[in-house]
């Protein structure tokens, strides 16, 4: 008799007995829970966590074992007896590493292989970090088009002319109408000055010369008259140097005006952003002599941008130059903190009087203090188109002058650093004389005299009112939208208190809602009630109580540190601290006088500290090609101290030292700044970019990002 079989047999035999496989039930991962007492981590707490670092610490770390490596075979190579060599350097910067292999050695390899790129408004300034001077070019590109520059709008001229309802102009005295005649100066005026000029500038003809007789003949651009064979574009000073009558026709291009993007002759972004790798790209190629783009990936760059930037400039410029140039790694530097590393300064109150804006920084230790940053819309430019307005309205006798024709443009901008100066001892009735070239056209000589007009217009720096404004807003922001940010989507463009201070001034009083007036001026019940006054910031206020009250009175200053809030009560008022609506800050154009915007940046900069006050004062340095008119930096001085009689003995007018061209104080700094050892960590490459995209700025700017 068989026995019975038990249940695990018989599950056994079916094959559906349990077994333990050490198996779990389900592969998805099981987390432990947190001990919430006490817990703790490590993450993106340690250099060797942050991408831009580790590859920093690698990097150094493969050069020294490179070069440990180098010394051991140089040592096994020497016989017994012999003199080893010297022990190699084992923290070199980077520069030795792109430097190699090109026979410089000292100071000229340091550099030779970094690109300094500093654009403008007008001028883009480039070279290599070993050149003792940048090379110059135009910032401008020339691109075919049915109608040049100066046929738009109906070939209406700059500066405009009043006509008549008959189309006929009207006389030079009523053409502009009454706020040009600016004789209002307290100034003593010769009898008869103006009679005298007018009449000598309406009966002087010109004298016409002959092309083989003119030593300074210019030399055109030939465009081939067939059009298949004409270049798409030109650029830099061929591009202004191209016959209005050239067929094809040529239409400039300026990718930058007043220190922004161009958006009101540019129907696409990607157009504005072509064009400005475009120039770049000739001028590297013409200028520095490096054709071959595959070569460029041996070189650094230093990108100089503005104090106060735009954070889509930046990201665009760092995507052309690593992925579109291909050079193998990049940095940027702020103009006013360049100027000081060109100049030899330590701290300083940084003016630069450009083409078309004005910046004004204070700069202590090697950093900008944000707080200061100041960015005005005018400059030399605005000076001479004030200053031909004004010609025009004595009779000038090129009456036909016209700044959007490329010649005249140059023509103004020669007269201008000609004649233009602020010592008053200069101004009486001056004859003068210039030579007009014209493609196609001999040469034509005019005779003409001048008066205070050389004055007013340089004097406009100080009050920007006289300048034309009008046309600096037009298409703002059409097809280039701001920064905003990725989680509330504010806009986080870089702003400062001292800006924020100057458009206050200059902004419109908002609407208030006030109580219904009737025809008497009277309220509702009767009473009189005052009309509403926009009280307006004042900057200089903190300045007037520093005069009255002792250093001792004043108290503790604030800490640096802008987190800290400042005591209530010490001089700063309330447009000061608070921050303006983004859309203010786009729809209304920053202008101010200069002498207003400098002690405005340094009231900011110096945040109630009276020893950095007097420090600032006593190094305002002022640089640009706007700010070499004769007898500016003595006017400039007098100025400020008129304003501030209390720091009269503390003012003073920096030049950049060791007779240093002020229009290439900023290239310079930048050309330092690249060949820095052991001390600069700005530099990204191409593998961080890739990795990180605009990110990497975060951690690799030398200003908070």
């Amino acid at each position: 008799m068989v026995g019975k079989k038990s249940g695990k047999a018989l599950l056994r035999e079916e094959g559906l007995e349990r077994t333990d496989n050490n198996m779990d039930l389900s592969t998805w991962p099981q987390v432990n829970m947190i001990n919430q007492k006490n817990y703790y981590t490590e993450y993106l707490k340690r250099d060797d966590q942050i991408l831009p670092l580790r590859l920093q610490q690698e990097e150094r770390r493969n050069r020294m074992t490179t070069n440990a490596k180098d010394r051991d075979r140089a040592l096994a190579q020497f016989k017994p007896g012999e003199i080893p060599v010297p022990d190699i350097e084992m923290d070199l910067d980077d520069d030795v590493g792109l430097d190699e292999g090109n026979g410089l050695v000292g100071q000229d390899a340091l550099g030779s292989k970094i690109i300094v790129i500093h654009p403008g408004s007008q001028n883009l300034r480039i070279g290599l970090a070993s050149d003792a001077l940048p090379k110059t070019v135009p910032m401008v590109i020339a691109r075919r088009s049915p109608i040049n520059e100066s046929e738009e709008d109906g070939g209406e001229p700059r500066p405009k002319r009043l006509k008549l309802d008959n189309d006929r102009l009207m006389e030079p005295e009523k053409m502009f109408g009454d706020e040009v005649h600016m004789r209002s100066h307290k100034r003593r005026v010769l009898p008869n000055s103006k009679e005298l000029i007018v009449n000598y500038n309406k009966r002087t003809p010109p004298e016409t010369i002959s092309e083989h007789n003119d030593p300074l003949r210019i030399d055109w651009t030939e465009i081939p008259s067939d059009p298949r064979k004409a270049p798409a574009f030109v650029t830099g000073k061929d591009a202004l140097r191209i016959p209005d009558s050239s067929n094809p026709k040529y239409k400039l291009f300026w990718p930058l005006r007043q220190g922004w993007y161009n958006e009101h002759d540019y129907d696409e972004k990607r157009v504005l952003y072509d064009d400005i790798a475009v120039i770049i790209e000739e001028a590297i190629r013409t200028q520095l002599n490096i054709p071959r783009k595959k070569d460029w990936m041996q070189y650094g760059c230093v990108f100089v941008v503005p104090d106060l930037y735009e954070r889509r400039y930046v990201t665009q410029i760092l995507r052309m130059l690593l992925r579109d140039f291909g050079f193998a790694r990049v940095c940027f530097i702020q103009e006013s903190l360049a100027a000081t590393f060109g100049a030899g300064y330590t701290s300083a109150c940084v003016v630069d009087i450009g083409a078309q804006k004005t910046s004004v920084c204070c700069v202590e230790e090697g950093m900008c203090l944000e707080n200061s940053r100041i960015n005005l819309k005018y400059g030399g430019t605005d000076v001479t188109e004030t200053f031909i307005k004004m010609m025009l309205f004595d009779h000038f006798p090129y009456s036909g002058i016209n700044l959007n024709r490329r010649y005249d443009f140059l023509l103004a901008e020669e007269i201008k650093i000609k004649f233009c100066t602020l010592n008053e001892g200069d101004i009486s009735p001056q004859p003068a004389d210039f030579h007009l070239r014209a493609s196609g056209q001999p040469t034509r000589k005019y005779f003409f005299k001048t008066y205070d007009e050389i004055l007013l217009a340089p004097q406009g720096y100080f009050r920007p009112s006289i300048f034309d404004h009008s046309w600096k807003l037009r298409d703002r922001r059409r097809i280039i939208d701001r920064s905003r940010d990725l989680y509330d989507g504010s806009p986080n463009d870089p702003t400062s208190t001292a800006q924020s201070a100057i458009i206050a001034m200059t902004a419109p009083p908002p609407p208030q809602n006030t109580v219904a007036i009737n025809g008497n001026g009277d309220g509702p019940d009767g009473m009189a009630v005052s009309t509403p006054v926009r009280q307006l910031p004042n900057p200089l206020q903190r300045f007037s109580e520093q005069e009255r009250t002792s250093h001792s009175a004043i108290g503790t200053p604030a800490p640096d540190d802008d987190d800290t809030p400042a005591p209530q009560g010490e001089g700063e008022t309330s447009g000061m601290k608070n921050e303006l609506d983004p859309s203010l800050r786009d729809d209304v154009l920053p202008i101010a006088p200069l002498d207003v915007a400098i002690l405005t940046s340094i009231v900011h900069g110096a945040r109630n500290d009276d020893r950095k006050t007097r420090d600032f004062l006593g190094g305002v340095m002022v640089i640009g090609g706007g700010s070499q008119v004769p007898g500016f930096y003595t006017y400039l001085e007098e100025r400020l101290k008129e304003s501030r009689p209390g720091f009269a003995k503390d003012v003073m007018i920096g030049t950049p030292p060791r007779e240093l061209d002020p229009q290439g104080v900023v290239w310079k700094g930048g050309s330092v700044f690249g060949k820095l050892r052991q001390t600069n960590d700005s530099w990204i490459n191409k593998i961080e970019h890739d990795r990180l995209g605009a990110r990497v700025l975060a951690y690799k700017l030398m200003w908070a990002w």
